[in-house]
């Protein structure tokens, strides 16, 4: 059982690393103070695919990480 768990953890972690990488940059520069850039931006329906399995993946990443926390105690 340990195994899988360190299994999946590592797993988890390089593809979350694959995915972070794979996100476009969000420089907003000066107009990010006022959230001006978000006014005339919308978000692609590739990128909301994205954000969605990257917080999955990271979610299964911390759920590993406690996980282990509570078996190796």
């Amino acid at each position: 059982m340990l195994t899988f768990i360190w299994t999946i953890q590592v797993i988890s972690a390089l593809l979350l690393i694959v995915l972070i990488l794979m996100h476009s940059p969000k420089g907003d520069g000066i107009a990010g103070i006022g959230n001006a850039a978000q006014m005339f931006s919308s978000q692609k329906s590739a990128e909301k695919g994205l954000n969605k399995l990257t917080g999955i993946v990271a979610l299964v990443f911390i759920v590993c990480v406690f996980l282990l926390g509570f078996i190796l105690s």
